[in-house]
């Protein structure tokens, strides 16, 4: 298959670039059907917001890294980091005693 050149306007930032040939030929040869939507520029920005592309890599899944907020275990006063931010009122538990009270 023969590739030429194509003139595309990017969505992000509306400015035009080109979609070489070569580009073409690498993007068939990876399956991919759609043209790009953004320029070589908003393309990298865009990763690099998302943080290198992917987030971090965990078990195959792709995850941001959580935010932890410092607590004080309701059942043996231990200080702890949760994964939400606590409310006044509700117990939270370390995660020792999270597990205990499950089984």
């Amino acid at each position: 298959m023969s590739f030429t050149d194509k003139a595309l306007t990017c969505s992000d930032c509306k400015t035009g670039f080109t979609f070489t040939a070569s580009e073409q030929e690498f993007f068939a040869s990876k399956g991919f059907v759609n043209e790009p939507g953004r320029c070589p520029a908003c393309r990298t920005a865009r990763k690099q917001q998302r943080g290198n592309g992917y987030g971090s890599r965990d078990g195959g899944n792709y995850r941001q890294q959580r935010e932890m907020h410092a607590a004080v275990c309701a059942s043996c006063g231990k200080n702890t980091q949760v994964p939400f931010e606590p409310r006044s009122g509700r117990p939270v538990y370390c995660s020792d005693c999270y597990s205990k009270s499950r089984r």
